[in-house]
């Protein structure tokens, strides 16, 4: 059989484009690779400064901070916004791989001058942003439980983690931050959650500070969100959930003191879920 010169021009263009269709596919694959390889990297440098507290350190074995962040696909050109960062657990993380190349937002609890729990959480905080310079370029916004809040300028932020919170704030509370979250995102962005999991078939009331997984999702759904994906990073198949004084029985809280300390040590932190929405693109 012979084959016409036109032919076999053909194919060889064919092989051409297709080799360069391969080519350039490798190529994104890479720079992908490159870029994740860079975030983990940055993650990793700040896990292990010097400027977290040993404390904090101790617990990276039940709060997995570099898979979590990597999970919602934290880079450290972002925005980011922690909702209610507490003692700064995880800003002690977020503000050196975020420092000169992206930006942290910490939505907290504003200080309205009283002596209670909120207010003083907040003076806690400043204090601790003040305490080193790898803090510096961290930005502080109101959060109020149960009322709008702008966690950060509106269709701004790339990232919002929230780390243990809904538990505090109810149904109607959860709805409303995560409407604020929705607001806050730039159209594609992320909003990354890890809460106590409730066992399916458990009641609240039996278990304590756990909250439901198929709830929370029905919720995030419909403030606008997609629901992308689970991780079980944060799983752990030992706690079964019910114990005398709730989540707060297991470590790092123990408030059963001395009785039977061993034995919740032995548990460890409570079985997270780790759950990951996408604001849909306009």
């Amino acid at each position: 059989m012979t084959i016409k010169s036109n032919s076999l021009k053909s194919i060889a263009i064919a092989i051409t484009l297709s080799c360069s269709a391969l080519s350039l596919s490798a190529m994104a694959h890479d720079t992908h690779a490159l870029e994740n390889t860079a975030s983990v990297k940055a993650l990793e440098n700040a896990v292990s400064g010097d400027h977290r507290t040993a404390k904090n350190k101790a617990r990276d074995q039940y709060r997995h901070p570099i898979e979590t962040l990597d999970f919602f696909g934290f880079t450290p050109n972002m925005t980011v916004v922690e909702i209610t960062p507490g003692g700064g657990w995880y800003t002690e993380i977020l503000a050196p791989a975020l420092k000169g190349t992206g930006k942290l937002y910490g939505a907290h609890y504003p200080d309205t001058g009283e002596d209670n729990y909120y207010s003083n959480s907040r003076k806690k905080l400043v204090k601790k942003l003040a305490s080193d310079a790898v803090f510096s370029e961290v930005v502080l916004t109101d959060f109020t439980p149960r009322q709008e809040s702008e966690l950060a300028p509106q269709g701004t932020a790339d990232l919002i983690l929230t780390f243990r919170n809904l538990h505090n704030w109810k149904d109607a509370g959860v709805e409303q931050v995560f409407k604020d979250a929705f607001n806050a995102l730039k159209p594609g962005g992320v909003l990354g959650i890890v809460e106590h999991r409730l066992p399916v078939g458990v009641s609240p009331e039996k278990a304590k500070g756990y909250v439901s997984e198929v709830h929370t999702i029905k919720q995030a759904k419909a403030a606008g969100f997609r629901f992308a994906g689970s991780s079980e990073v944060n799983a752990n198949t030992k706690d079964l959930a019910i114990h005398p004084k709730g989540v707060w029985t297991l470590p790092p809280v123990l408030r059963l003191g001395e009785t039977d300390r061993a034995k919740y040590l032995a548990i460890g932190e409570s079985d997270r879920m780790t759950l990951k929405f996408v604001k849909p693109a306009k």
